[in-house]
């Protein structure tokens, strides 16, 4: 398989022999003889017999692993157990190419362990393998036992239970509960064969071949065909990713909406990067659901269009400055101001001190005169060097386009990286201290992270406060399959930080002038329904105007499967008491193997 692709599954089933900091802590080894695979699977997620040494484990071999560093063979025993709790399957890890074949009839002798995948610090659950095998191959040709069908009825609708409190909220010491909990289901799975049918897409082909399905069709559905998360309760029991044995030339290209249809079998096998993955070593065929990106309405001549559109690391190596230009043009119909986030300096990731980002945009601008679109004019404020988080050495920043045939920008001088822009009252009325200018950028909350920047428009002799963020990310989150449930949400510490600093600032604006039309835009980084969205709105200063979307259409990024807002444009009182607004999320990006970016763009039509 392709190098980048290999180093990305590398590390999906690595031994924990290969790496002792992603051990589970066991007992001393002792010695096991006459066991079998359910005796090794044990009835919770850590097996019994960990560290020990087992003999002449029996089973058939259902599928083999040959790249990466992860390479070995499952097996499964043809006469199972009547414990529905207790796997039938398992993961022999070779650490070379394994010299067994697809039916052969083996036993194995080795070391139960338990790897986790990413390392104990990412809180995800363990693969229970049998490492430093011995293997004896005792006939060759045997029939493969019939794979497990997955589907909406074995699939329960609860996802998983809490965890232990006296085991710091794990999951791993529970017995499994298959008939109630998803995620107990899937487990008493691992390493065995298993099928879907007729399964449809639901999070794209990404790089690595990789895609997302549903086993439930029913479940949380959109109009576009996707799974909807709308809240932390709603995990989605149906999505299952799926990977393939194959050559990732031959893995199928697929968007949200299509459908593999027929089987698509292998064994079923959990890593840090989706949890419960079935590795297909037969395929289904795509079969298009014929997805098209969306474009919004034209604003009209009194309606004011805001957008807010994740760029994704662009920088003038990049070969998407045309596409983007289409999207503002074509998709987005040309907003009379756009907020772009993740916009990188002249050179990109080279870490050589450059932090302007001229030529970045004017790339883009140039791109979108020629797709036919405004001559934007921009603002913005340079970072300082290497402080503001994201790709190291691009030094993303939060920039302003606006159409200078409809909208003006209030230009003031003071704003730099480090000057905080404030507020003051003229003729009764809000100003900017310094436009543009950054929000409270000495605050801790914005350590490595970007800082908002505000700005003041006029439109039809009406001012408008917009201010641009990028919140920090959530990475380091525990994923929803984690051992620990309900799962960390470490990264809102520093969001909710940051989501308090841009709601002081919106006060301030509105403890001047309680009718200001303020917007603050971008990619918040968190969803809708979100203790970071609750900050913002604060007491009723601001107001998700997303949530002005039925439910089944509030989502701006696919991720795992579960379709979610992290865009949004929040507006103040009067814009939203007013109630002539209009908001769309533009479905060009995320629900595509073929996206410019990540991220859907946002875009508010109202009349200030």
């Amino acid at each position: 398989m392709p190098s980048r692709s290999s180093a990305r599954l590398a590390a999906l089933t690595v031994a924990a022999v290969c790496s002792a900091a992603s051990a589970v802590v066991l007992t001393s080894p002792a010695h096991a003889d006459s066991v079998r695979i359910h005796d090794i699977q044990g009835t919770t997620r850590i097996s019994p017999l960990a560290g020990q040494q087992v003999a002449d484990v029996p089973g058939i071999v259902t599928a083999t692993r040959a790249y990466g560093s992860s390479r070995g063979f499952w097996m499964q025993d043809p006469n199972p157990d009547d414990d529905p709790r207790t796997s039938e399957g398992v993961f022999v890890f070779t650490g070379s190419t394994p010299k067994v074949a697809v039916g052969d009839s083996v036993t194995v002798t080795g070391t139960v362990s338990e790897y986790v995948p990413g390392g104990t610090s990412s809180g995800n659950q363990s693969l229970t393998e049998i490492t430093r095998p011995t293997v004896t191959t005792v006939s060759t040709g045997n029939p493969v036992p019939a794979p497990v069908v997955i589907d909406a009825k074995s699939v329960p609708s609860r996802y998983t239970p809490a965890g232990d409190t006296a085991a710091n909220g794990s999951v791993n010491g529970l017995t499994l509960e298959p008939s109630t909990y998803a995620l107990d289901y899937y487990e008493s799975l691992e390493g065995m064969n298993v099928q879907v049918a007729d399964a449809r897409v639901v999070g794209r082909t990404d790089p690595y071949s990789e895609l997302w399905v549903t086993v439930k069709p029913h479940e949380h559905r959109n109009r576009r065909s996707g799974t909807v998360y709308g809240s932390y309760d709603s995990q989605n029991t149906g999505r299952l990713q799926i990977q393939s044995l194959g050559a990732t030339a031959d893995f199928p290209k697929a968007n949200v909406g299509d459908t593999l249809t027929g089987p698509t079998t292998g064994p079923l096998d959990f890593n840090q990067y989706g949890g419960y993955t079935l590795v297909a070593s037969r395929l289904g065929t795509l079969r298009s659901g014929g997805l098209e990106r969306e474009t919004t309405r034209r604003q009209s001549g009194r309606e004011l269009a805001v957008a807010t559109y994740n760029v994704e690391n662009l920088d003038p190596s990049d070969h998407t400055f045309d596409q983007h230009a289409a999207a503002i043009v074509n998709n987005l119909r040309s907003p009379d101001i756009v907020s772009l986030e993740e916009i990188q300096d002249d050179n990109g990731a080279t870490d050589d001190g450059t932090v302007d980002a001229s030529v970045t945009v004017n790339k883009l601008i140039d791109a979108i005169v020629a797709a036919g679109g405004p001559k934007y004019d921009w603002r913005s404020i340079n970072p300082v060097n290497d402080q503001d988080g994201g790709e190291p050495g691009g030094n993303i920043r939060q920039v302003f386009l606006f159409n200078p045939a409809r909208v003006s920008f209030v230009d003031r001088a003071g704003g730099d990286s480090t000057t905080a822009v404030g507020v003051t009252k003229v003729n009764g009325k809000a100003e900017l201290t310094a436009s543009p200018g950054r929000v409270d950028p000495a605050n801790a909350a914005w350590k490595d992270s970007r800082k908002p920047l505000a700005g003041q428009f006029v439109f039809h002799g009406k001012t408008v406060f917009v201010i641009a963020n990028h919140l920090v990310s959530k990475g380091g989150d525990q994923p929803l399959t984690a051992q620990y449930q309900p799962v960390t949400r470490s990264s809102e510490v520093q969001r909710h930080a940051q989501a308090t600093a841009v709601n002081a600032f919106v006060k301030d604006i509105l403890k001047v002038q309680k009718n200001a039309d303020v917007l603050a835009l971008g990619d918040m980084n968190d969803f809708e329904f979100s203790g970071t969205a609750k900050i913002l709105e604060g007491d009723g200063e601001l107001w998700s105007a997303i949530k002005s979307l039925p439910r089944s259409e509030r989502y701006t990024y696919d991720y795992q499967g579960n379709e979610q807002v992290l865009d949004q444009i929040l507006i103040s009182p009067r814009i939203r008491r007013d109630g002539d607004f209009a908001y769309d999320s533009v479905h060009i990006n995320s629900e595509f193997n073929d996206q410019t970016s990540d991220h859907d763009p946002q875009v508010l039509r109202f009349r200030p």
